[in-house]
C-alpha cells in the first residue's frame, strides 16, 4: 500500500482508507449501504490491515453513532495500529444543542465519539458540514484546545464551501491556532466540481481530500451502461434521492471510456474510477466502501498499478464538463488560461 502525507501535515495515511458507513446501518441511507456487525466489520478490518489500509472512517450521525460503535469493538486491543477518522456537526436530534459546532456541542460531541469508539483520542476529527451559526473564532479556537489536549490530533471538514475552509484558515493562521488539514470531498468521474475552486485551494493551503463516494454513488461499478439499465439489487434504487443527479448521456459516455479502458488492462471498472482519483492533484486518500469481502477485495485492487498518460487523457475527455463561472473563460479563452493555466 503507498502511503501519503494528509496534506501538509506529518501524517502519513494509505492510498486507500475504508469508510464504515456499512457498521450497523439503519434508515433509509446506511440501511441501504449496508448492515454489518461487529464480526463481519472485525473481518472486513483484518482484510484492510493485511493490506496496508490503516486509516478507518466513520461519523456520528452515521446510524445514531453505531458505526462508531462497531468500529470501535472491531478495533479492540489494536487501536496503535488503527488511524480513525470521524465526524461531527450534522443533527443528531431536534434539540438546540444536537446539531452544530459550537463549543458546548463540539467538546460534548468528541466526547461522546471517544465514549462509543473506546479510544482517547481521535486521530482526524471533520466537521461534516459548514454551521453558518457557530462563529469561525470561537470554532477554531475550540478545536486548537481539543487539539493541545491530547483528544484530537488533527482536524479536517468535510462538504465545506470554499470561502468559508479559507476563512477559517485565515482566522487560525492569525491567531496561531491549528489549521485544518483535510477534507473529506465528494470527487469522481462524474462529480469533477470538486476542481473548480477547492482543489486550488487544497493546493495553496496544504489540505488534503479524502474523497468520498469514488464510484459516484454506485454508478461507476460496472453494473450500468448502455442497454444495461440499473439491476433490481441496486442500492442506487434507495440511495438515488441522496445522490448528485448525472445526466444520462453524460454518465454513458463515461461508462464508455472506463470499459474501454478496462479492456486494456484487464482490470474491472471500479478499479479503473478509484485510480484515476488518486492521480489528481490533492488526493491523499480515497475512501472505499464494501458491504462484504468480495466488494473490499475488488476495490483494494485499484492501487499497486497506475494508468498510462493516453488512459488518464481518455477518461478526462469524457468526463470533462464545462467549469462554473467564473472558471469556465480561463479553460476556453487562451488570454485567460495563460493567466491562470488549469491544475488538470
Amino acid at each position: 500500500m503507498e502511503y501519503r502525507q494528509l496534506g501538509s501535515s506529518g501524517l502519513r495515511v494509505p492510498a486507500l482508507s475504508f469508510g464504515t458507513g456499512t457498521f450497523g446501518g439503519t434508515g433509509p441511507l446506511f440501511g441501504a449501504w449496508g448492515q454489518s456487525d461487529a464480526s463481519e466489520a472485525r473481518r472486513l478490518i483484518d482484510i484492510c490491515l493485511d493490506a496496508g489500509v490503516t486509516l478507518f472512517d466513520t461519523a456520528d450521525v452515521y446510524s445514531d453513532g453505531a458505526s462508531e460503535q462497531i468500529l470501535g469493538e472491531a478495533i479492540r486491543g489494536r487501536r496503535d495500529a488503527v488511524l480513525i477518522s470521524t465526524k461531527t456537526g450534522l443533527p443528531l436530534g431536534d434539540g438546540p444543542q444536537d446539531w452544530g459546532v459550537s463549543r458546548a456541542r463540539l467538546i460534548r460531541a468528541v466526547e461522546a465519539s471517544l465514549r462509543r469508539l473506546g479510544s482517547d483520542h481521535i486521530d482526524l476529527l471533520q466537521l461534516h458540514a459548514f454551521d453558518a451559526s457557530t462563529p469561525v473564532e470561537e470554532l477554531m479556537a475550540t478545536l486548537d484546545q481539543l487539539i493541545a489536549a491530547g483528544k484530537l490530533r488533527y482536524a479536517g471538514v468535510s462538504n465545506y464551501p470554499g470561502w468559508q475552509l479559507m476563512k477559517a484558515q485565515a482566522v487560525a493562521e492569525r491567531n496561531g491556532w491549528q489549521r485544518f488539514v483535510a477534507h473529506q470531498a465528494y470527487y469522481s468521474l462524474i462529480g469533477r466540481a470538486y476542481e473548480a475552486d477547492l482543489m486550488p485551494l487544497g493546493v495553496d493551503q496544504g489540505i488534503g481530500a479524502l474523497v468520498w463516494s469514488p464510484l459516484g454513488w454506485g454508478r461507476l461499478t460496472g453494473k450500468v451502461g448502455r442497454d444495461r439499465p440499473l439491476p433490481s439489487g441496486s442500492r442506487l434504487h434507495d440511495t438515488e434521492q441522496f445522490a448528485p443527479p448525472v445526466e444520462t448521456e453524460y454518465l454513458y459516455r463515461v461508462i464508455d471510456a472506463l470499459e474501454a479502458v478496462a479492456a486494456e488492462t484487464g482490470r474491472k471498472v471500479p478499479q479503473i474510477a478509484i485510480n484515476w482519483l488518486l492521480q489528481r492533484p490533492t488526493v491523499s486518500s480515497v475512501i472505499i466502501g464494501a458491504r462484504n469481502e468480495e466488494q473490499l477485495r475488488q476495490n483494494l485492487g485499484a492501487v499497486g498499478w497506475s494508468l498510462t498518460p493516453e488512459q488518464i487523457a481518455a477518461l478526462d475527455a469524457a468526463s470533462q464538463e464545462l467549469p462554473p463561472y467564473p472558471h469556465s473563460p480561463y479553460r476556453q479563452q487562451q488570454g485567460f488560461a495563460r493567466l491562470n493555466p488549469a491544475l488538470v
